[in-house]
């Protein structure tokens, strides 16, 4: 597996209520990671933090109203100070791109509300779409809603049932093999559709 050489956080935004500020704060709590709050004019945050190695970070929290916004655009090299900040930006729903660069190429994940909505592979000048979040609800509901299939199944047992009547009916024994024929074929294609 390739060696993470740095995560470039780009235009990562999070925008946390007041009421969530504290408990951001709580989810900071790692031995390695010393964490510094300074509060500015206004109400607004800085939360630094810093890990043992020295490598920090600035999450500016601007107030606007009852609104704490963060806007961060950094990069990252320590893994353990990486993965706390992606933690972070992924458990307060944040939104923005994240770089991760690898020897050779460069991984850019787009987050939407804290999920992974796309991953890009960029590799010498060339890009290969990786993943890409759909949201099959509406396909699903459509589907769901569709009853071509009910119909066609009741069309079928309809076909059949007229099919055994005239086969009931004293016909020639020619008349009845290209009916079984018939019969057989609409079994199968009804075997098909109920499965």
């Amino acid at each position: 597996m390739a060696q993470r050489l740095a995560t470039e956080f780009v235009k990562a935004r999070l925008l946390l209520p007041e009421s969530q500020m504290s408990k951001f704060l709580q989810h900071v709590q790692d031995p390695r990671i010393r964490c510094r709050v300074r509060i500015l004019d206004g109400g607004s945050r800085e939360i630094v933090l810093e890990d043992e190695s020295g490598e920090g970070v600035c999450l500016p929290f601007d107030r606007r109203r009852n609104l704490f916004v963060c806007e961060l655009s950094c990069r990252l090299v320590n893994p353990r100070l990486t993965h706390l900040v992606r933690q972070l930006f992924v458990m307060f729903k944040g939104a923005g791109m994240i770089r991760r660069i690898y020897p050779g190429f460069v991984m850019l994940d787009f987050y939407a509300d804290g999920s992974v909505r796309r991953i890009i592979e960029l590799t010498g000048g060339a890009s290969r779409l990786v993943f890409e979040h759909r949201d099959q609800v509406p396909e699903l509901e459509y589907r769901f809603r569709t009853t071509d299939i009910e119909k066609e199944i009741e069309e079928i047992r309809l076909r059949v049932d007229l099919l055994l009547d005239r086969r009931r009916n004293g016909i020639s024994d020619e008349e009845k093999l290209r009916i079984d024929r018939l019969l057989r074929q609409e079994a199968r294609r009804l075997f098909i559709l109920e499965a």
